[in-house]
Order: C-alpha cells, then sequence, then structure tokens
C-alpha cells in the first residue's frame, strides 16, 4: 500500500459494507485513500464520498469522477452531503485510527518517537494544539483529560507535574514534556505510559469523542434502510461508544422498549463481537494491533 498509511483491515471492512455497484457511500476517514480505492473497486455508476480534516490527505486523492473528496470533519457529514445534493447514502464507514503519515511526519506532533513541537492537530489550520492545552488548561482541566480519555490511574499527579513544570518554563515539545513527568515515567513501561499520555492529550486537541459522537448519531439519519455502518476503533473508550450505539441506537447504550417490552433497535448486528486483525496482519502492520472492527446494518423501521 502506499508509504502515507496502511488501511487497517481492508479485506474485512469493504466486506461489511456490502457494496451495491450502484450504491452511494462514505468514507469517513479517507487518509491515505486505501478503503477508498477498495471501494471504487467495487462501484460502477456508484458515488463515493470521502472526508479528510487533514490537509495533507489531498495529495492521496485520486482522479476518478465518482469520488467527491470533502476536506472538512466527519462530525458535519450530514450538512455537507446535503449541501452537494445528497439526502441518504447505502453504507459509512469510518477508520478512527490516525494515519501513519501523521505518525511519522516528526513535525506534526503526534509520536514520542521524536524530539519534536508538541501540536497534534490532525487540521492544521485548527486553532488549539497540544502545547497548548498543555499550558493554559487548569490543573483540574487536565487532571480531567488525563484521567477521562487516557484512562491513566495517576492523573491527578500527572496533572499536578505538568502544571509545575509549566511554571519554570512552557511545555512545549517532547523532551519538555518526558522531563516534567519523569518522577512518574515507569521503567518498564515507558512506552506505554508515554502512549496513553499522548492518547489522552491528541483526543482533546481533535475534539475526537464529540465528534465521533456526531457521527454515529448522523449515521442513523443519513442511511438508508438495509445500509451498512462500519466502524473501525483503537481503544476502549471509542469502541464502547460504538458498541453501545450499534446495540442501542445511543452512545449509552441503553434500549428503549415497546409497549410489550420488546427492545427496539434501529440496527441488526452483521458482526456478532468485533472482528481483529489476523496475526498475518498484526505482524505486518504493528499499528493494527489493538483495532476493532463492527458493523451493522440499518433495520426498515420508522425508529427516528
Amino acid at each position: 500500500m502506499s508509504g502515507y498509511h496502511t488501511p487497517v483491515m481492508l479485506r474485512e471492512s469493504v466486506a461489511a459494507l456490502a457494496i451495491k455497484p450502484n450504491g452511494i457511500y462514505v468514507d469517513a476517514t479517507f487518509g491515505g485513500g486505501g478503503h477508498a480505492r477498495a471501494i471504487l473497486e467495487q462501484l460502477r455508476n456508484g458515488r463515493l464520498y470521502a472526508f479528510d480534516r487533514d490537509g495533507d490527505a489531498l495529495s492521496q486523492t485520486l482522479p476518478d469522477k465518482r469520488l467527491v473528496f470533502i476536506h472538512n470533519n466527519f462530525k458535519y457529514l450530514q450538512n455537507c452531503l446535503r449541501y452537494l445534493g445528497c439526502n441518504a447514502v447505502d453504507g459509512i464507514l469510518a477508520d478512527l485510527g490516525v494515519s501513519s503519515h501523521q505518525f511519522d511526519t516528526k513535525q506534526r506532533g503526534f509520536s514520542f518517537r521524536f524530539q519534536a513541537p508538541l501540536d497534534m492537530r490532525m487540521n492544521q489550520q485548527a486553532s488549539l494544539s497540544a502545547t497548548q492545552v498543555l499550558n493554559h488548561y487548569s490543573e483540574q482541566e487536565l487532571e480531567r483529560i488525563f484521567r477521562q480519555y487516557g484512562e491513566m490511574p495517576q492523573s491527578k499527579r500527572v496533572a499536578a507535574l505538568v502544571v509545575k513544570a509549566r511554571e519554570e518554563a512552557p511545555v512545549k515539545d517532547t523532551q519538555s514534556l518526558r522531563s516534567a513527568l519523569a518522577p512518574l515515567i515507569p521503567t518498564q513501561q515507558i512506552h506505554k505510559f508515554l502512549a496513553t499520555l499522548y492518547q489522552a492529550i491528541r483526543i482533546e486537541v481533535n475534539g475526537e469523542i464529540p465528534a465521533l459522537e456526531a457521527l454515529l448519531a448522523q449515521s442513523l439519519r443519513v442511511l438508508n434502510n438495509g445500509g451498512r455502518l462500519v466502524i473501525i476503533s483503537y481503544h476502549s473508550l471509542e469502541d464502547r461508544m460504538v458498541k453501545n450505539f450499534m446495540r442501542s441506537g445511543n452512545t449509552s447504550g441503553i434500549v428503549s422498549k415497546d409497549f410489550y417490552g420488546s427492545a427496539q433497535t434501529p440496527f441488526t448486528a452483521v458482526t456478532k463481537k468485533a472482528i481483529t486483525p489476523s496475526p498475518e496482519e498484526k505482524a505486518q502492520n504493528n499499528r493494527a494491533r489493538s483495532a476493532k472492527l463492527r458493523a451493522v446494518e440499518k433495520r426498515n423501521t420508522e425508529y427516528l
């Protein structure tokens, strides 16, 4: 695949869409275009709308009249589609992971492997960066981020050390963040600690949880009856939301019941449980190791 990004569970995710040759589909996370290419291979006169907020993804677009690239956040899914004259689609695919390009480009600041500025913006035109979060959020706000988005058991201590360090000098790059948290970083699990820390900050910078919630809610409104929703998630917070939504139609997971006590859900499961990458894929692409794929089909119902 392209050096920009290797798509995760490519065969499984596209198969879960059950593509109709003349159907209309959405790739909510275009990235390097791997999933989009595979979808287009199965379309004849259909159309694919592809979203990506990262301007770098524009370099990966394809010269195909069936593809409409939308340089925007997928949380604006429904409005963008309506603007383009599309009110309903037959399938939506979203791979919620960070692209290899973003991780491997030093100056983007997504990876602790490099000594680089703390940026982490998926949309490079956005105003909020990781540096601003770390240096301007209150200690209470930082603690919430580390606890909620990183599920870090020492979130209060992490926040306190960041605040203490920034009183001396701004926490603005990889080294200054690691130095600030040196008393807490376990020598045997450095990678795991930093990965969790960076995940929490990145989720806040990019508003990933509210965006996912918006995407899920809008999928109910734009999917045709019989349309498929396919989501690949990478950490428990995302997967919990996706699992709850696919089971109940809301991210809290509360299933409503009719007068007779029968469960009312807008979806039928396509995957009975989460699909994970094969051992071969994990060996070839280490970044696929935590991926979980879930898929559902919208029922013919007046649920909305």
